[in-house]
């Protein structure tokens, strides 16, 4: 397929779509992903930054399976490399070529060059958690901060490291978890203005150390932008504080870059641009483009302690398969040699350029922000953000323009493919500008 722009031919959602969906749901149960649910769209396939439905509808992907389809949809490569692999051998904990492959790139690309031992899990949650264990072994601490905003995952042991209402009801929480504010200048948790504030939310999570815990602070986990929260990029001054507060405290600094690492931002990290050293880096969903495969990488002593270095103890049953490391490889090597994050950070800026100027016609479009192509904006009508409804109303107004947006909530996310290009981000910046004269 070569076709590169949005075209709709039904009604959204069309007949194929709701009928398979109708018949799915006897089968499925709920707590999917929003999305999906509010657009009611089943997918047949995608091209790049392009997805179609089964109707045969093309939409403009804004989101990636928020962040994973890094490389795009359909690519060839990676189909190729998942076909040759499964054709071998999926499933073993022993080395592979695919393995050394993608062990090798990770390690030559990490974002410091102490960071040299990796170790390969499934999920983003199992990496955090495995990430946490390694700074109990390492610290013989037990206690974790996290940030107000912050996103680590839906398991138990990091629901409490969670800073939003996510985990409201669903105690019990797990002890010595503790949460500050993080550096969202465009809201500031402390009332404060980014030109005097003096950095008070690192007074604070040192005021939130010294009261609050006891004293026994193995970890300080935090992402350098923060996806869930609405792609925010914190003060430029609260990363590089974070190195300091954690050797003021013995603990280790994790980064969390599941979302913005391997090309997001506009950098194959985001930590060295964020003025952040971290002593473990977790990362996932855009490296494998669709696999189900993340990781840690840290330093080299640091993988040595024990009991996190002990026979199985830091091992997963699906982390660093053959079949995974061939799709996360594949994926690597095009981000890499395609120069995928000098792309992000071109289109990213047009992207941003573009925004800004929708917002100086829709005031509804406040706190423009983002750094290559994790991008985002509020709606709010005033100092107030959108009301739920008035969300989904702009979601599925773009909906059935041709793009898929995550609008549904005020605080929007932009997140696509880092291979959409200059002519489609006119293109879908264009039917936003149709959706919001719709509901404006």
């Amino acid at each position: 397929m070569t076709a590169t722009t949005a075209k709709i031919c039904t009604e959204i959602p069309g007949p194929k779509s709701r009928a398979l969906c109708s018949e799915e749901s006897q089968y499925l149960a709920p707590g999917i992903q929003q999305i999906s649910t509010l657009a009611g769209l089943a997918m047949a396939g995608g091209d790049g930054a392009l997805l179609i439905d089964v109707d045969g509808n093309r939409f403009i992907d804004w989101v990636a399976g928020i962040g994973v389809a890094s490389i795009g949809h359909g690519h060839p490569a990676l189909a190729q490399a998942l076909y040759q692999q499964a054709g071998q051998l999926s499933a073993t904990s022993f080395s592979s070529p695919a393995r050394l492959e993608l062990l090798r790139r990770i390690v030559e690309h990490a974002p410091h060059p102490s960071l040299g031992a990796v170790q390969l899990y499934s999920s983003g949650a199992e990496a955090v958690e495995s990430a946490l264990r390694l700074a109990r072994a390492a610290t013989g601490h037990s206690e974790v901060v996290a940030f107000w905003g912050g996103f680590h995952g839906k398991t138990h042991g990091v629901l409490g490291l969670c800073g939003s209402e996510f985990k409201h009801g669903q105690l019990p929480l797990l002890p010595g978890q503790h949460l500050a504010p993080y550096a969202d200048c465009s809201r500031c948790a402390l009332r404060q203005k980014p030109a005097t504030c003096q950095l008070a939310c690192v007074d604070f999570l040192r005021d939130q150390l010294r009261l609050a815990t006891a004293g026994r602070v193995a970890a300080i986990l935090v992402e350098p932008i923060q996806g869930t929260a609405g792609n925010v990029v914190p003060h430029p001054d609260f990363l590089p504080a974070l190195t300091q507060v954690a050797e003021e405290h013995g603990a280790l600094l994790i980064a969390d870059e599941m979302i913005t690492g391997f090309g997001r931002t506009g950098a194959l990290w985001a930590s060295p641009a964020s003025g952040l050293t971290p002593d473990i880096v977790i990362f996932g969903k855009g490296v494998a483009a669709g696999f189900p495969l993340s990781g840690l990488v840290t330093r080299p002593e640091l993988a040595a302690m024990r009991p996190w270095s002990d026979p199985s103890h830091s091992s997963s049953s699906f982390g660093g398969s053959p079949l995974g490391c061939a799709a996360a490889s594949a994926t690597t090597r095009i981000i890499i040699e395609q120069d995928l994050s000098s792309h992000a950070a071109t289109v990213g800026a047009q992207l941003l350029a573009g925004l800004h100027k929708l917002a100086e016609r829709f005031s509804c479009i406040q706190r423009v922000r983002g750094r290559g192509l994790l991008v985002g904006f509020d709606l709010m009508d005033g100092p107030s953000l959108w009301p739920k409804e008035r969300c989904v109303a702009l979601f599925r107004a773009c909906l059935s323009r041709g793009l898929l947006t995550m609008t549904y909530t005020p605080r929007v996310r932009i997140n696509p493919p880092l291979v959409l290009s200059a002519a489609q981000v006119t293109e879908s910046l264009a039917l936003l500008e149709e959706a919001l004269l719709s509901v404006c």
